[in-house]
């Protein structure tokens, strides 16, 4: 069962690049989609505490310290940069951008903490800079510069991310890590996304979901709500559950299929189509991730199982 879990989990964050794109396009910003999902965390976090250890609200100044630039740094900012790209890219490629943090935190861990690595951590590297140079077409000038800054940015954001908060949860409460960090980042954007501004009008207007399911039109509430519950919710329970049958580095491998779901789904959903060439480098590229996967067999480097080892009752390494 842990496999169907984890594929799950995929399958509903790759889907959920797509779903977030419709609510973009539909007028929400890219700051007002990122503070509804931190928010929508936060709660849940914060309801799981009240019922199961309402001692892991405690923590001590210093790690407050350390949870709050966790949360703006590693969550907050890392949802508004992916959000920005996929303004500007398609929805596979920006996942594929961001998902290179799973190689930099492997290079980092050995460079700058002096874990060891398996050889194979530098023909990932090789794998992923070939393979990204043949799907975003470098020298064409068909893909964004500023959308793969933005990916870019957000493969950084989740690096730190990795990087403090596996040894936030090694020292403390791991639920009460995701807490705090995600309630720093809803407060972080609290303040600076502009929620207020958000027309309950255009939350009531009806927009399409664009697409081959142009004839599906809702109010725009509802993707929102879809995204914030199924596309953010759910997987981080399922990535859970899949955590609790699958060594975190089998789990994180299987859900790096999170990448192939994102540019499947919006191939079949929004048209958003790669040229031969670029479906080359995809697979390259996946390659590498998975590569990487391994590279590091104690750690956890997946964005959303990282987020489910923060939510466990205890850490799951090996």
């Amino acid at each position: 069962m842990g496999y169907v879990y984890a594929l799950l989990a995929a399958l509903l964050f790759g889907a959920n690049g797509s779903l977030a794109k419709v609510v973009l396009e539909a007028g929400v910003t890219p700051a007002q989609l990122t503070f509804v999902r931190v928010l929508t965390v936060t709660l849940i976090a914060g309801a799981w505490l009240l019922v199961s250890d309402r001692s892991a609200f405690r923590v001590g100044w210093r790690q407050l310290g350390v949870l709050a630039a966790l949360g703006v740094v590693g969550i907050a900012l890392l949802q508004w940069f992916y959000a920005m790209a996929l303004t500007l890219l398609p929805v596979g490629l920006t996942l594929l951008l961001e998902y290179l943090a799973v190689v930099a935190v492997a290079v980092f861990a050995r460079l700058v903490f002096k874990e060891q690595v398996k050889p194979r951590l530098w023909l990932a590297i090789a794998l992923v800079l070939v393979g990204l140079v043949l799907v975003a077409q470098i020298g064409r000038g068909e893909v964004s510069a500023l959308g793969v800054l933005y990916g870019l940015a957000a493969a950084a954001a989740l690096t730190v991310y990795f990087l403090v908060g596996e040894r936030q949860v090694s020292a403390s409460s791991p639920l009460a890590v995701a807490f705090w960090a995600m309630g720093f980042a809803t407060v972080f954007w609290a303040i600076f996304s502009g929620w207020w501004q958000l027309d309950p009008a255009l939350l009531q207007s009806q927009t399409s979901l664009g697409g081959s399911l142009d004839v599906v039109v809702l109010p725009v509430w509802a993707p929102l709500a879809v995204t914030a519950v199924a596309g953010t919710f759910a997987p981080f329970l399922l990535s859970f559950l899949a955590l609790k049958h699958l060594t975190a580095t089998a789990a994180g491998i299987t859900s790096s299929a999170e990448v192939l779901f994102a540019f499947a789904v919006a191939w079949l959903w929004l048209g958003e189509s790669l040229d031969p060439a670029q479906l080359l480098g995809v697979a390259i590229v996946t390659a590498g991730i998975v590569l990487a996967q391994t590279a590091r067999a104690t750690k956890t480097s997946d964005p959303e199982l990282a987020v489910a080892a923060l939510l466990a009752p205890e850490p799951h390494g090996n």
